[in-house]
């Protein structure tokens, strides 16, 4: 079952936060409703490249007291994701028994921005102007979608762009 970078934002963003077996689970529920099989390599590789384009981001939660919880990282919808439902995506919250989870939106952006400085200074570092064209594309994202400011880390990453 092949599958989106955005329908991975769907069904994340159906339950506010899933981990990577929970996604996975889901992605399996979905395949067997429409006599398909999944392939766990394809959905590693599809939830990786949701990853690194700020489709998915990874979210750290406060602490919750539940250790099992917190030793498997939650995956949550990125400031590029246009989340979308796969067919018969709006099954999956009657079929699994997850409980929706509440994320902290403020800490959530928060998170992303620290990432993407990060990410900036690695691009930077090592000269990689087209991580740094896709990372300066994603800071104008990120800003309107989690209220951050990244003015400054937007102007290093200019630096490598190319100049008109």
């Amino acid at each position: 079952m092949a599958t989106t970078g955005d329908e991975l934002a769907g069904i994340v963003d159906l339950f506010g936060a899933l981990t990577r077996a929970e996604l996975t689970d889901a992605l399996a529920e979905l395949a067997f409703k429409q006599g398909e099989t999944v392939d766990s390599d394809a959905v590693g590789a599809a939830i990786a490249t949701a990853l690194a384009d700020y489709v998915l981001v990874e979210y750290d939660p406060p602490d919750s007291g539940n250790e099992s919880e917190s030793a498997d990282s939650l995956l949550a919808v990125g400031p590029a994701a246009f989340p979308t439902l796969p067919e018969h995506g709006e099954d999956l919250p009657h079929i699994l028994d997850y409980e929706h989870r509440t994320v902290d939106r403020g800490r959530l952006a928060e998170q992303v921005r620290e990432r993407l400085e990060a990410e900036a200074e690695a691009a930077i570092e090592n000269g990689a102007s087209e991580r740094a064209a896709a990372l300066h594309d994603i800071s104008y994202d990120l800003e309107a979608w989690g209220s951050v400011e990244v003015d400054e880390i937007r102007a290093s990453l200019a630096a490598l762009l190319p100049q008109d």
